[in-house]
């Protein structure tokens, strides 16, 4: 059996994508198309073939120039679904220009799709869009996302809580479905004389910051230092930091592991369309658990907000009610031995393990 991986613009290592391609490794031969911004050649090893494309992101133009520019990308990519051999097509994302095409391609061809769903696409993609463009880009996606999960033999989702909502409006069968979160890869045991009294944002991607900001200054106040992994960013030009660049994972991991608390709050581009954000379950989330750090997590975060208050690995906050929310957190400090004794015994939760990849082979088997 062969797997075509496509990673779409998503990097060689990318953590939920290559975990996809190494686990299948182990049982199928697979070739992996991947994004980069090098020139690079195709190449083999250890039971994959490796396709890089390469593409600039982020390049200046306007709104034709970059038209063309990802449908010459999204042609690139369906030729290579188109002739190369393979038995299960599995797409991390679909091709913006031709969001159909890979679908029925695959499906004339009568190879199986399984559709790796990050977001929720209808209102994740193109989401800094406003007012009736926006309301009408949701109304079509929506229509052709519905379309791509018909045609897929098994559709993988981060959080249950997006799988139950897809099902209230895409007519699938739940028995084709899978949530597989975006599990961290290494536990680290939590130590408490080895934390120190500071809040932790880690990401790569520029976040809209509201009431975090004055948050983290009056936390600041009651002695806490803030630091920043993997991204710099304006929102905090005001605010006393220290700025740690991006990491390998592992390093990133002992980082946050030093943390008293990691932050995982922040806006949505788009308050009207807040479902990605609403249902997400993002690596940062699990890293930090597995990190052995508490977690302080927005309440309007329903997926995240619900695993801790169920398991007891952190804070759910509103931000809005800054009074209440440093209350909270100053609670959660003095039952802080607490919190690290939950994280300590759910670690193995939130950690891709052998049992979660045998349930996630046996899927992918039985379709």
């Amino acid at each position: 059996m062969k797997v075509l991986v496509i990673g779409y613009v998503h990097p060689k290592n990318d953590k939920r994508v290559f975990r996809t391609v190494k686990t299948l490794s182990k049982c199928y031969s697979v070739t992996y198309q991947y994004w980069t911004d090098k020139d690079e050649k195709e190449y083999e090893e250890d039971n994959i073939k490796y396709i890089p494309i390469k593409y600039e992101k982020g390049r200046k133009g306007n709104v034709i120039t970059k038209y063309f520019r990802r449908r010459a990308l999204d042609n690139t990519i369906y030729r290579i679904i188109k002739e190369e051999d393979y038995d299960i097509l599995y797409l991390h994302y679909f091709l913006v220009t031709k969001p159909m095409k890979s679908f029925k391609l695959a499906k004339r061809k009568g190879k199986k799709i399984v559709y790796d769903i990050h977001e929720h696409h209808p209102q994740d993609f193109l989401s800094t869009l406003d007012g009736v463009l926006n309301d009408l880009k949701v109304i079509v996606l929506s229509k052709i996302f519905r379309k791509q999960l018909e045609l897929s033999d098994l559709a993988i989702f981060v959080s249950k809580e997006m799988l139950k909502d897809v099902l209230k409006n895409v007519n699938v069968d739940e028995r084709k479905t899978i949530v597989v979160p975006n599990y961290a890869s290494i536990i680290i045991k939590p130590e408490e004389k080895k934390k120190k009294k500071e809040i932790t944002f880690v990401g790569k991607d520029i976040r809209n910051f509201g009431n975090e900001n004055q948050l983290l200054k009056s936390l600041i106040k009651y002695g806490f230092s803030v630091k920043l992994v993997g991204m710099e960013a304006d929102n905090f030009s005001d605010l006393p930091h220290v700025y740690i660049p991006f990491l390998p994972y592992i390093e990133m991991m002992e980082e946050i592991s030093k943390a008293y608390f990691s932050l995982i709050s922040y806006d949505p581009p788009n308050s009207k369309y807040p479902k990605n954000y609403t249902f997400a379950l993002p690596n940062k989330f699990f890293d930090s658990i597995a990190a052995g750090t508490p977690v302080i997590v927005k309440n309007s975060f329903v997926s995240m907000a619900n695993i801790v208050e169920k398991f007891g690995v952190g804070i759910v906050i509103d931000p809005s009610n800054l009074e209440e929310s440093i209350e909270k957190i100053l609670k959660c400090c003095e039952n802080y031995s607490t919190i690290l004794k939950n994280i300590e015994e759910y670690q193995e939760l939130f950690v891709w393990n052998n049992e979660k990849e045998n349930e996630f082979l046996r899927k992918i088997r039985d379709i």
